[in-house]
């Protein structure tokens, strides 16, 4: 099993001290999979968390295991100062009432924000009126807390209103979180014209051979990135679940090649933006 660099305790002391820091800074944490947790100004976004083992027990019994190979980094109920919480699509690691029910119970504030197309299914998965939800439509953009947060398309195989990206401005930063997604025609003009920061994006690829649904690999990620302009790349959906990883060796050679600026976080680590462009890793 990988240990995160912090967790549970230690974690949340990070968290709390990272709302010390100089103001203008932006904290990005990443929890696994393609969860990450987002700091600016004292308020928190918590881009699709997975936080529980509720796929491992679905599938324990059956032809495709998920065996977890990277320990939890923080209960969910532990997370009571999140403000907005995402969720790109419908998959369980992506929407998963496990980690949901008790991070919203906990921070009973915290919005979520769906894609319109998914409103109905991710209520009734969490027992909750469709309406309590944020639903954004395709390109649609809309201040939640004190983010602002747009959608953009996604193809997981195939574009699909269900499948979505965000854009998420925080003060002067813009971090696109791409959810599961594999290239389609018009992303790169589409992301440019954002002006992203910081490109939060999956490396695990595709492979019909054990029905996983398609992502990036590393080598289109770290040229996505290098395309759309972002001024920094961030890997994820990988060292999850065994029968669904990659090593992210071939996304930073890729990165290298292009003179793409990457960084490459362990679960529970700290990455932390500075408005001069420089940046840091935290414990």
């Amino acid at each position: 099993m990988i240990e995160p660099l912090a967790r549970d305790e230690a974690f949340l002391a990070d968290v709390e001290a990272a709302r010390h820091d100089e103001r203008g800074a932006l904290h990005l944490w990443w929890l696994g999979q393609s969860g990450f947790l987002m700091q600016y100004g004292g308020r928190h976004l918590l881009f699709d968390p997975y936080l529980s083992d509720s796929l491992t027990a679905k599938y324990a019994a059956t032809d495709k295991p998920h065996v977890r190979m990277t320990a939890r980094v923080v209960d969910p109920a532990r997370l009571d100062m999140v403000d907005v919480v995402t969720s790109s699509h419908r998959h369980t690691d992506h929407l998963d009432a496990d980690t949901l029910l008790p991070l919203l119970s906990a921070s009973r504030s915290a919005q979520l924000v769906v894609a319109e197309a998914n409103r109905a299914f991710a209520a009734a998965r969490l027992g909750v009126e469709p309406e309590s939800l944020v639903g954004l439509a395709e390109g649609e953009t809309r201040g939640v807390d004190a983010f602002v947060i747009t959608s953009v398309p996604a193809a997981h195989e195939a574009l699909s209103p269900e499948t979505i990206g965000l854009v998420v401005q925080a003060g002067p930063w813009r971090v696109y979180h791409a959810g599961d997604t594999v290239l389609y025609d018009g992303m790169v003009d589409l992301l440019r014209a954002h002006r992203v920061d910081v490109a939060l994006l999956p490396i695990n690829g595709r492979a019909p051979e054990r029905r996983v649904a398609g992502n990036l690999d590393g080598p289109e990620a770290a040229s996505l990135a290098h395309a759309i302009g972002a001024r920094l790349v961030v890997p994820c959906h990988y060292e999850m679940f065994t029968f669904n990883t990659a090593s992210p060796a071939a996304f930073i050679i890729a990165c290298e090649a292009v003179g793409q600026p990457y960084a490459l976080l362990r679960a529970g680590q700290r990455l932390t933006l500075r408005q001069a462009g420089g940046r840091e890793r935290g414990a």
